[in-house]
């Protein structure tokens, strides 16, 4: 009995062991490789480059004050319309006291000289009525009564725009109310009601009441690298992706490249505009973010490959065409453009090729 648990535990083993022997050399094997194939297919090619930039209104202009002063009123509000010459805000003046106290003095001595004059005027009004003296010899007083009340007047209206603002001869505050130069919408009001503001002059730009633009016509700013620059020009169509409007392409013609680069972190950069085409549907508010693919140029409906497939040799570009399963063998293509992923076929291959892809 012994003797035959001794045999049956020695077949165990051995077959255990050829097993092993078995599994092992058939996990030596070389599997044979599949490769995998893939064909031709008509599609639509486009060779672009990339601008970023933003979408900003063609026409975006800031509304200043003509006077120094604090803001009394403002009229409108942000996204609000407003037309040419509507109301914008109320400036109240704050006058120079030395230029006030000047115009104070001149309207007291203004108002002396009439008082002389009308003197003059009236004594030798009655010599001329008894005819003492001659016409000639009367005129001259009623002409410096004359220049003597103009004199008044205009020391009076130059206290009253010097405190005021207004003066009595100009029949409204024209200097104080400011108004809008362009139709348009409101983009931004900056200032608030008691805000100091400064006027515009030779010396300075002047404080921002409002800043109004016509959103109706919009263009495209962006920037183009001094690599791709050349390749460009004016007219040519670019594909532009609003970030905040991914769900659809807006289309804008390329129609302006500034002479002069400008050197950002260590690269020159050219800036470029465009005139966007707006639609109806979309709102397209100032300053949004944009990408422009600037199309170089296009092919529609055209036999194409994955550029990955290709193979280049000594400037021969060639593909692996499938003669028998899994067997390929070499053929040389005539290619067009590329965008990168797919390119143009021209010649060597047809749709119902199958093609050796590359790993």
């Amino acid at each position: 009995m012994k003797k035959f648990f001794r045999i049956l535990m020695l077949v165990v083993i051995l077959g255990i062991f050829a097993g092993t022997i078995g599994f092992l050399y058939s996990k030596s094997q070389t599997k044979p490789e599949v490769h995998q194939t893939t064909q031709a297919f008509y599609t639509d090619i486009i060779r672009k480059t990339v601008a970023t930039g933003s979408v900003v209104p063609r026409n975006e202009i800031e509304i200043k004050p003509t006077v120094s002063g604090i803001i009394d009123k403002i009229y409108v509000t942000e996204g609000e319309i407003v037309k040419t010459g509507q109301i914008i805000a109320r400036v109240r003046i704050v006058p120079n006291m030395v230029n006030l106290n000047t115009a104070e003095s001149r309207v007291n001595r203004a108002r002396i000289a009439l008082e002389e004059a009308r003197i003059n005027f009236n004594r030798q009004q009655q010599l001329f009525e008894r005819e003492v003296i001659a016409e000639s010899e009367f005129l001259p007083f009623r002409i410096a009564l004359n220049n003597a009340e103009e004199e008044l007047s205009s020391a009076e209206n130059n206290l009253q725009l010097i405190r005021d603002g207004v003066s009595k001869t100009s029949g409204e505050a024209s200097n104080t109310i400011i108004r809008s130069t362009i139709d348009g919408m409101v983009l931004e009001v900056p200032v608030e009601i008691g805000n100091s503001v400064i006027e515009a002059n030779n010396f300075n730009a002047g404080t921002t009441i409002v800043t109004i633009a016509d959103m109706n016509e919009m263009i495209f700013k962006g920037k183009v690298d001094e690599s791709e620059v050349g390749k460009i020009n004016e007219g040519m169509e670019l594909i532009l992706n609003i970030g905040a409007i991914d769900e659809v392409d807006f289309t804008a013609t390329l129609e302006h490249i500034s002479p002069k680069g400008v050197e950002e972190s260590g690269a020159i950069q050219f800036e470029i505009r465009a005139d966007v085409q707006l639609d109806n549907k979309h709102f397209i508010r100032a300053g949004y973010s944009a990408t422009a693919d600037i199309v170089l140029e296009r092919r529609d409906n055209v036999l194409a490959l994955e550029e990955s497939v290709l193979i280049f040799d000594n400037g021969t570009i060639y593909v692996e065409v499938e003669t028998q399963p899994q067997v390929f063998e070499k053929v040389k293509v005539t290619t067009g453009i590329s965008d990168g992923i797919n390119i143009e076929i021209l010649d060597g291959v047809t749709e119902e090729s199958k093609i050796k892809k590359r790993v």
